[in-house]
């Protein structure tokens, strides 16, 4: 699935107006789509349908006047033949039950959230088999911050479908234009094991930026992140090289290295000593690896995979745990071959 035929825009409803779901919206009307963006909030979309921008999550960018925002879930997907689907995971069941009265027969669903759900330690692969099986399914991840993606900034990411070539190939076709690139795979659980992991790894980073304990610490955090995400990902079945991609190395080096990041900028905090409940209560935004943590908990100990780095912010984050205690008992543990 290397060669992408030039076939064509198509109509793309996008469930979910927070800043990635609006840069999405922005990013893919400008390739030639029909996008309609739906938003909770009747109120917000009529004054994204006016001003057309987005004050809550991207204030200050101008949208594109023919993104179309409705409140109305049916309409939203109604004819579409792609439904992105760009709510916070733990969200993102209820909107797939919401959305299977009104979905067209044969439109794909495409993941775009980054995370695990928490209540079952499952992938959003296998929450949408639960809830729309009948739907083809497809992964976007990568590196990508909404409002560099919005302005109009280059930007690639890996599209993961098991679908026939023919649709994948036509797919990725729609979601194409002049600065953002998509790159077929075939491993849907591989790109949204290293979406979910990098999170919680990113938070990690953070959390030695704030103390500053220098870029020693946070490139070892990463190198070990990617390795522990590389394990769970192997035991779910996923492609090794997977994580070298876009949306495994590309995706973790860009969320551990800048505090455009929510969960670097999070785990920043922390770092400098405050207290996660003053941190959310500041945020209007998600972190996904704040949930993620405990989620791969969950499945890590379901799945018998050692994960210390992502076992050790679950710690910190939901069983108050002392940072530098953490960090003591990380530096401790028995030696190891690198490789295992």
């Amino acid at each position: 699935m290397d060669k992408i035929s030039i076939i064509g825009a198509g109509k793309i409803s996008i469930i979910g107006a927070g800043a990635w779901g609006t840069a999405l919206a922005q990013v893919l009307t400008a390739a030639g789509n029909a996008v309609t963006l739906y938003m909770r909030e009747p109120d917000l979309a009529r004054t994204l349908n006016t001003r057309h921008e987005n004050s809550v999550y991207l204030s200050g960018i101008p949208l594109n006047p023919a993104i179309a925002a409705t409140a109305d879930i049916a309409a939203a997907v109604d004819g579409a033949d792609m439904v992105l689907l760009a709510t916070p995971t733990q969200f993102a069941r209820a909107a797939m039950a919401s959305l299977k009265p009104h979905l067209p027969q044969g439109a794909a669903l495409v993941n775009c959230a980054k995370g695990i759900e928490i209540k079952t330690g499952k992938l959003l692969s296998e929450a949408a088999a639960e809830t729309l099986p009948d739907h083809p399914y497809a992964v976007l991840s990568g590196p990508t911050f909404a409002h560099e993606v919005a302005r109009g900034l280059p930007a690639a990411v890996t599209f993961a479908t098991t679908a026939p070539a023919q649709q994948a190939e036509r797919w990725a076709q729609m979601l194409s234009g002049k600065t953002f690139r998509p790159y077929l795979s075939s491993d849907v659980v591989g790109a949204e094991i290293a979406g979910a992991v990098k999170n919680v790894i990113a938070i990690a980073c953070g959390i030695v930026e704030g103390k500053q304990l220098g870029l020693n610490a946070r490139a070892a955090v990463m190198t070990r992140g990617i390795a522990e995400i590389k394990r769970l990902g192997l035991k779910h079945g996923a492609d090794a090289e997977t994580f070298l991609g876009l949306s495994g190395l590309g995706d973790l080096a860009l969320t551990c290295n800048a505090m455009a990041s929510r969960n670097f900028s999070l785990g920043f905090a922390l770092g400098e000593g405050k207290k996660l409940a003053d941190i959310l209560a500041r945020r209007s935004s998600v972190a996904e690896g704040v949930t993620t943590a405990q989620a791969i908990a969950v499945n890590a100990g379901a799945m018998g995979v050692e994960m210390p780095i992502c076992a050790a912010v679950d710690r910190i984050l939901h069983h108050a745990a002392d940072i530098d205690q953490v960090i003591a008992g990380l530096m401790g543990r028995d030696l190891k071959a690198e490789n295992i």
